[in-house]
Order: structure tokens, then sequence, then C-alpha cells
């Protein structure tokens, strides 16, 4: 077979004289072909968009075979306990995924602030190696992972009679995540764990002035207090080593629905605005901060034990309050949708940006969502668990909502500080605007934003 020719540069290291020669290997053209072939397969396998692909069909590989387990786990379970099984695994795992949906849709946010020139950094007083929003993907990425291998697992091991690693599989989850949130090595993004325990800090003891991302933080949490009621029962049942049993129904005073726990956990995020209130009209002088207090004091969590008619009371004064409050505080409609104005504007931005649908519907979603999230205490949905979770799940999509036009009612004061209508409201929080505005603008000064 007649060779091909190939030219040996000068500089060749394996060539014997000093001057470029021919060679004559074995190659013929039906192999230079499929040589080329592969080293051009090769190339696209190591493209980004190749390995981005790869990991996405991986992932939903992984879900798939976890679902698959899962449920068919759960299908080989007896007809009386399965129901009562399910529910106690559906206990330990959904406030971790409602946790995490809460940091996928926190990414979004990022994301659509990266776009539209929002300095969300600045706004949180965030160092320069703060996360972005493909970091918070990463997060939500392994947490996900995580949360639903366990939860695989669990019902597994169960369903096939290994009562004991069952048992384990929650607990050692929920001892990993406190492990990687307070461990005190340079690893797993420590800067920004730290940022976060330490605003958690400043929310349950607000003996300090109140800064943005303390309050912003505090109203996430009064979205997660049925998240942070079913952690508390979690623990409890971990505790009471009832995991894996059907005993922790025997033992539902302790643990269960009649638990004094539960109420207390249920208003603390409430109680934690209603001081920054406090503090903040300490610092202030406003009123308004007292108005806004008041829509802490009648959230209906605080009257779900009490008599039914003051529970219907506080459930509507709530509602309407804190719905005229996010519309005419929170967001200021003059500045409405501007979030969605993106430097590079795409087929994203100009569905959103300035469009009438987009007012349409974030009022009327946030009105319809919050009445929803007050239902949701209902004594008749107590033990319907499926209910309840998509009822969070929306208000959490609510707060996800809420917060694009938040921070960005915020970054447009501190660029625009002469342009806000807030200045002719009478329940304007000038003067903390205009404090806060000094702070931000120092901050970002000193960043050299």
């Amino acid at each position: 077979m007649f060779g091909g020719v190939l030219s040996v540069p000068v500089n060749n290291p394996h060539s014997r004289k000093s001057a470029s020669r021919h060679i004559v290997t074995n190659l013929g053209d039906n192999d230079l072909k499929i040589a080329s072939m592969f080293l051009r397969t090769f190339a696209k396998l190591r493209t980004p968009i190749f390995l981005q692909s790869l990991k996405v069909a991986l992932y939903i590989g992984g879900l798939y075979v976890c679902g698959k387990v899962g449920w068919e786990s759960v299908m080989k379970m007896g007809i009386e306990s399965r129901e009562l099984f399910f529910y106690e695994t559906f206990l330990y795992y959904n406030p971790l995924l409602l946790i995490t949906l809460m940091v996928w849709l926190w990414g979004v946010n990022l994301w659509v602030f990266s776009r539209s020139g929002v300095d969300y950094a600045a706004i949180f007083y965030l160092g320069a190696d703060h996360l972005s929003h493909r970091e918070i993907w990463k997060c939500a990425r392994w947490m996900t992972i995580a949360i639903l291998t366990s939860m695989t697992a669990y019902l597994y091991l169960y369903s096939h009679g290994d009562v004991k690693l069952a048992a384990s599989q929650p607990v050692v989850l929920y001892l990993s995540a406190v492990i990687i949130l307070i461990i005190p090595f340079d690893i797993f993004y420590m800067s920004s764990r730290y940022y976060l325990l330490w605003t958690f800090w400043r929310i349950l003891f607000p003996v300090q002035a109140v800064t943005f991302s303390d309050f912003f933080l505090a109203d996430i949490l009064t979205s997660l207090s049925k998240v942070l009621s079913d952690l508390e029962r979690s623990v409890c049942r971990m505790v009471h080593r009832q995991v894996a049993t059907i005993a922790w129904f025997e033992a539902d005073s302790v643990c269960g629905s009649h638990s004094a726990a539960i109420p207390l956990v249920l208003v603390l995020p409430y109680l934690f605005r209603l001081f920054q209130c406090i503090r903040q009209y300490k610092d202030s002088k406003d009123i308004a901060n007292i108005y806004n207090a008041l829509k802490y004091f009648i959230d209906p969590d605080t009257w779900t034990y009490s008599i039914q008619p003051a529970w219907i009371l506080s459930g509507l004064a709530n509602t309407f309050f804190s719905f005229f409050w996010d519309i005419l505080r929170d967001w200021d409609l003059s500045v409405f949708t501007r979030i969605f104005k993106f430097s590079r504007p795409n087929l994203f931005s100009h569905l959103l940006y300035g469009r009438r649908w987009v007012y349409v519907w974030v009022i009327g979603s946030n009105l319809i969502l919050r009445w929803t999230w007050t239902y949701k205490l209902s004594a008749h949905l107590r033990n319907n668990y499926i209910t309840v979770f998509i009822i969070t799940a929306l208000e959490i999509y609510r707060r996800f909502q809420w917060a694009f036009f938040r921070i960005e009612n915020v970054w447009y004061k501190i660029n625009n500080p002469k342009h806000t209508s807030h200045q002719s409201n009478p329940l304007s929080l000038q003067n903390d605007i205009n404090s806060e505005q000094e702070k931000l603008l120092a901050h970002s000064h000193s960043s050299g934003v």
C-alpha cells in the first residue's frame, strides 16, 4: 500500500537532521480520512456545548432513575402502611425540596439582575467574591441531587426491609447540610456561607441598625414559615428516634400536629419582622415603620390557634394590607417593569419589558397568591400535605416574583434619588430611604462599582 506524504518541521526533536524532510507513512487515503474524522469528533466532544448537553442529559437521566426507583418502592409497600409511610417521607424531604426551589429561583433573580444592570452586590453589601447566578444554580443542582438521592435510598431500603439503614438516610442528609453550612474551612463558598449565617444572626437579635439584607431575608423567611415548621417536626422525630417507623404516629403529641412548637415556629418569622420594624422606627422616628409592623402583628399565623372570627379577620386584613404595601411601597409602580430592560435584549426581555400584561399578571397574581397563602392555615388542610405543599410552592413563586421589583426599586432610588413617587406619599419612608442610599452609594464608591 502506497503511503501519504507528511512534512516534519525543522525544530521537531524527533528529526535526525536539522532540515525538514519528507517521510513516507503507511497511512492510505482512507486511513487519513478516518484519522481526520476521529480528530474532528474528539474536538467536538470537548466543546462547551456538548459537555453542557451531556451534563443536562445525565441530570435528567438521574431524575428519571430516582423517580422510577422511588415510585416502585412505594408501590411495593402494603396498602395499609403505604400512605402513612409516604406522609412521613414527605415530611422529611419536602421542606428541603422547597428550600432548593427557592435557591433555583434566586439564581433566576440574579441572572435577570446581571442582564439588566442592577448591581445587587452593592445593594446587599457583598464582596468581590460574591456568588453569581451560575454558582447559585450549581449549589441548587447539587442540593437537588443530594435530596432526591437520599429520598430514593430511603424509600428503596425501607421497602426492601433494611429499616435501620433507611432511617439513617434523612438523618445523614440533615447533618450534612448543617456541617456544610457551618464548617470553618475555606471550602463550599465560605465567605457566602458566613454572610448568610451573619444575616441570620442579625435577624434573630435585631439590636443593631437594620440593613436591606436583614429585612429582605426576614421577608423571605415569612414565606418559608411552613417549611420551618416542617423542619422542626422532622428534627423532633429524628431526636426521638421515630424515623422509618410507625411509632411516631402513636407519639403524635410529642412531634405531631398538636405540638406547642408548631405555632411558635410558624409565628417566629413574623415576630422577627415585627421587631425589625420597631427597630427601624427607633432609628428613623418614621411612623410608616409602625404601619409596616401592623402587617406582621395581624398576620393570621398569630391567630391560627385562637378563635375562628379572629383568624378570619386577621387573614383578610393581612392579605389586603400586605397586597397594597407591596404595590405602593415595596415595588413603586412608577418604575415598574424596568427590571427587564436587558443590556443585550433577547426574546425574554422583549416579552416582558414595558408590557401591560406584566402589570396585570404581577398585581393580580400577587393578590391571589397572598390570599392562597392565608388559606393554607385552614383547619381542614392540616393533614392534606400535598395541597399545602403546592400552596407553599406557589408562595415561594410569589416571593420570587416580588424580589424582582423590590430590589430593582431600591437600585432605581440609588441612581435617581430625586425621582421617586414616595416623596408625595403620606406613608413615605423617605428618611430611611435616604440613609440607605447614602450607605449603598458609599459602598459602591469604595468597591469601585
